[in-house]
This record gives C-alpha cells, structure tokens and sequence, in this order.
C-alpha cells in the first residue's frame, strides 16, 4: 500500500516555527518518524510540501490511480480554501487530515476546517502521533 503525506504552508519551517505551538519537531525529524511508521506498518509513503495552493491541489490530482491514501496536513489553507477539499472529493482517494495542534481550541478563525468534511476523519492535537494513527487508519480502511 502506498499513501501520499502532503503538508501545507510553513510546515517546511517546523521547529522553527511557534515551537511552543508546534513543538520543537524539525520537518525533516517529522518525515522520519512518518517513515519508521510506515515501515513498521509494511507501507509505503511519499511526501509533499508546498506555500502554494494551487501546487497543492496539483499533488492531490496526481494522486489519482497512484495512492491509496492521503494524509493531509494543509496547514493554514484549512481554514481558507475550497479548492482543496473539491480536488479531494474530484478523485475520491481516502484522506485522513491531520494538524499536529489542537485546532479546536485554538484562535476562532482557527477552529473551522474547510477540509474536514473532505476527509474521512480528522487528528488534532496529537502532535506527530496523528501522522501514525492515520497510517494505521488508512491501512486498517484498506485491509
């Protein structure tokens, strides 16, 4: 089984970025750990990143007939586009969204995905944690 991780804006700067936040996790640390989970779990994975939207919906589309899952963290374009959930739903791919803060409870612009009704369920707060639940949840979905 092979899953797409794709990771929206400024998740490139993690560690960096709000570590109080975000936690002190580097992106690179991050894509690692996904890695050894996948590996445990006997999957496959690759990895996006884009500050573009539209680069973004590109990937989901290029995902079509090339993934079983999606794992999407989309960063601050969960709360403002539209185009990536319709690229979701367009090609229909099981997609799991996941933020490694917990957007309930955080800014009030903050607390509303727009991705979410795309997806077939959400991990928020989990930190790095969400990202291996939702490979099991995908492989699980699959079996």
């Amino acid at each position: 089984m092979k899953f797409l991780v794709i990771h929206g804006p400024n998740m490139n700067l993690l560690g960096l970025r709000e570590p109080d936040i975000y936690g002190k996790t580097t992106y690179e640390e991050l894509l690692e750990m996904i890695r050894g989970w996948a590996r445990d779990l006997d999957l496959e994975v690759a990895f996006f990143q884009s500050n573009h939207e539209g680069a973004l919906v590109d990937a989901i589309q290029e995902a079509y007939g090339n993934y079983e899952g999606i794992i999407l963290n989309p960063a601050a374009y969960t709360h403002t586009s539209i185009a990536i959930p319709d690229a979701l739903r367009a090609v229909g791919i099981p997609t799991v969204e996941v933020h490694l803060s917990d957007i309930g409870s955080r800014e009030p612009y903050r607390r509303i995905s727009y991705t979410a009704p795309a997806c077939e369920i959400t991990y928020s707060g989990l930190g790095p944690e969400g990202y291996k639940k939702g490979l099991e949840f995908l492989k699980k979905r699959q079996a």
